[in-house]
Order: structure tokens, then sequence, then C-alpha cells
């Protein structure tokens, strides 16, 4: 079907092609089958470790030694979370690795964003030097040695806040967030202290809120190193049972395992029966599954606010 349309300036006309309603070129068909084929390889390349990971996990020690596993478990058995589970330290130590992770995250970011406003203030005349005096710590580490006895002098050894206390302030979240704030508006602080709010108030009630999207961020962050970390429960607290942390626990699990694999003889927190059916790999994939479930279940409820758009329906400069 052809359409006439006259020419400007002459009684002429030329051909129009009419496209008909719906039709689409061949372009974005071509574009959405190859992106969805990509997008499904790399969802299946990126899943993948961590599904081979389940099924060793619930296949049987002597049978993953000879290899072939890929989708589905070969010979199904809970051996391997039975001697994860088998001693009864492991479920104290899940509570002590709960308690450190939420409070750790907490004061990390209620005093670090606290501390970056307070330095992203340009009428307060110190906040360069502080800021240097931070960034520095970023850069020079007095290192291992003077960092225990600092941590002893503090009366912090064998105690739970040796889990809390040094992580309340992190330099790199400080930066991260102070650079945020300077992207709020500076109207929406002069309004409130027209209103007569004071400095804390105007924290709480405006900049906290509107920091949202990167305290989400650097929540899950926190939350995943205070919950893998292991280092400093071997370091200050290992001779004190009961605030042995998950992760400490599982590594002590992990070389027991690898030891009785060794030595048959050595069976250090392995009952001498599941010795003969689990083997460190069987026991490496179990811990792991352990270890990291629970971070599994919170990025979810965290993952909406990464790319939360800044003052939606706030004043605009």
């Amino acid at each position: 079907m052809m359409k006439k349309t006259p020419l400007s300036g002459s009684g002429n006309t030329a051909p129009l092609a009419v496209r008909r309603p719906g039709s689409k070129g061949i372009e974005p068909l071509v574009f959405n089958t190859f992106n969805t084929i990509f997008m499904i390889l790399l969802v299946m390349v990126t899943l993948y470790p961590f599904l081979n990971t389940i099924v060793v996990s619930f296949n049987a020690g002597n049978d993953t030694i000879r290899g072939g596993l890929y989708l589905w478990p070969r010979e199904f058995t809970l051996q391997n979370y039975n001697a994860v589970f088998a001693s009864g330290t492991i479920y104290n130590a899940f509570f002590v690795s709960v308690a450190r992770t939420v409070l750790s995250t907490v004061l990390n970011i209620f005093l670090t964003s606290m501390l970056a406003y307070t330095l992203s203030r340009r009428e307060y005349i110190f906040r360069r030097q502080i800021t240097t005096i931070f960034v520095m710590t970023m850069y020079f580490n007095a290192g291992l040695i003077p960092g225990y006895f600092l941590i002893k002098d503090l009366g912090l050894i064998n105690s739970f806040w040796v889990y809390v206390l040094p992580s309340m302030i992190s330099a790199f979240n400080l930066i991260v967030i102070r650079t945020y704030i300077y992207t709020i508006p500076e109207s929406l602080i002069e309004s409130a202290k027209i209103d007569g709010a004071g400095e804390f108030k105007i924290f709480w009630k405006i900049i906290f809120p509107l920091c949202k999207p990167v305290l989400a961020t650097i929540a899950l962050f926190v939350a995943v190193g205070a919950w893998n970390s292991w280092f400093d429960a071997f370091l200050y607290t290992s001779s004190r049972q009961e605030l042995s942390t998950l992760q400490y626990e599982l590594m002590k699990l992990l070389s027991s395992s690898m030891n009785a694999n060794s030595n048959p003889s050595v069976a250090n927190g392995i009952g001498a029966e599941l010795t003969t059916q689990v083997t460190p790999i069987s026991i490496r994939a179990a811990v792991t599954i352990v270890a990291s479930v629970p971070i599994l279940f919170v990025y979810p409820f965290m993952q909406k606010h990464f790319v939360v758009g800044l003052n939606v329906g706030s004043v605009k400069e």
C-alpha cells in the first residue's frame, strides 16, 4: 500500500512506504535472543561452583574422591553435616558470631556515619586534619605484635568486646559515606537550622535517612567481614571456648579432618565413627555451605537499597 505526499514547493508527489502496525525490525529480535543466551550462560557459570559445592556436601566422602560430581549427589548422605554439627560447641559459636556481626554492623554504621557527617561540615575547621589522620591509617599499619599488645593493654584479651570495639570505625567507610553526604543539597541542612534543629537532630532526621543506600552497602560489607572473621578469635580468645566464633570452630574442624585423613589416629573434633565416612573435600564443602547460608539470607534484604535514588521528593537545587 502506497501513500502519495505532495512535495513542498512543487506539485509533484513522492511515494512513501507505510509500515504495517505492530511490525518490528529483525535487529531487536536478534539482540534480545543473543542477550538472553549470554545472560543464561553467565548465570550458569556464576552459580555452578556454588551448586557443585552443595552437591559435594551431600555426597559420601569416599565417593567424592572418585570425582565426576556435577549437579546431583551420586551417593546422598548427611554424614558431612553430622560431622560439622557433631560438636556441641558449634551452636554456642554460632550465637557468638551472630552477636558480634549484629553489634559490629550497627555500631560501625552509626558511629562512622556520624563522624562522616561531622567531617563533611565545611564550618568545622579541623575536618581536613582529622580526615588526613584517618586516611594515614589506611596506608600505615603498626603490625600484628604491636596490635596484640595494644589489645592486651586495653584489657580486651579473652573478652567478647575484642570482636566489636576495634571495628567501630572504618577509615575507608568513613571516606565513602562522607563523599556521599557531599551530594546532599545544603539547602536541606540550612532549612533545618532555620527551624531550630541541632546538629545531631539534623544528622538523625535528615542525613541518616538520605544515606540509606550507601549505609546499606556499607552494612553488608561490615557484616560479611565480621561473619567471616576467625583470626581475631584465634589471637585473642582462643583460651576461652565460650567466646569462640563459628568461623574459628569450622576452621578447627577442617584442620582436624585433614589431620585425621593423613593420620587415622588423630581425630580432633570428629567422632571416630565419622572419620571413615568423610573426607577433607566433603567437610570443606559442608563447612562452606554452613558458613555462607546466613549471609545468603541477609543479602536479598540489603540489595534493594544499592540503587535507590537519592533525595526523592526533597528540595532540588
